[in-house]
């Protein structure tokens, strides 16, 4: 009897303490997305011209902090001020803050120009209004020549075509002309 007093006694006292501990969370405002959307696009635009469209299986969108949180696969392609296609990046997540259409592309991401120039890296920032790409991660770049490229810190147009890594390292065979 005495064992089964005790058990009670645990069970009761585990969930009032769980039950405490939740309301507590949401007494701390935890952050919940005002709105959940799966298979989603959207469009990036400067004065009406289209800049970026950005997809992503999954989003959450905060109002009070205008930010988006995209977390299944996400897949930007970049346009130029014509309108034209210039390269496309693909990461695990990204963030976008609503106030400036900037964006953090966060795991795995690999941008590539139209031109083909393939950067390789774990975090890129894109700067709408600058309409420029960096990091300061490690990278690894492409190019059509058949060069791959190492090192921390790089920096870029969208569009990849004047790009330079700020600590670059490693060898090359080339001779200079």
């Amino acid at each position: 009897m005495k064992n089964r007093y005790w058990t009670i006694s645990f069970i009761i006292l585990t969930i009032a303490c769980s039950d405490k501990s939740n309301q507590a969370q949401l007494a701390k405002g935890l952050d919940y997305p005002d709105q959940e959307s799966w298979g989603v696009t959207i469009i990036l635009t400067d004065s009406s011209i289209e800049r970026a469209r950005v997809q992503s299986g999954h989003l959450e969108k905060y109002n009070q902090a205008q930010h988006i949180m995209l977390d299944q696969i996400v897949k930007v392609d970049f346009f130029d001020k014509k309108q034209n296609h210039v390269a496309i990046l693909n990461s695990a997540k990204a963030e976008v803050d609503q106030k400036t259409n900037n964006m953090k592309a966060i795991g795995d991401v690999v941008a590539v120009s139209d031109s083909g120039i393939t950067l390789y890296t774990d975090t890129l920032f894109w700067n709408a209004k600058k309409e420029q790409m960096n990091t300061k991660d490690s990278v690894m770049i492409t190019t059509t020549e058949k060069d791959t490229l190492y090192g921390v810190g790089f920096e870029s147009d969208s569009d990849l075509q004047n790009w330079k890594i700020l600590k670059p390292s490693g060898v090359t065979d080339r001779v200079k002309k």
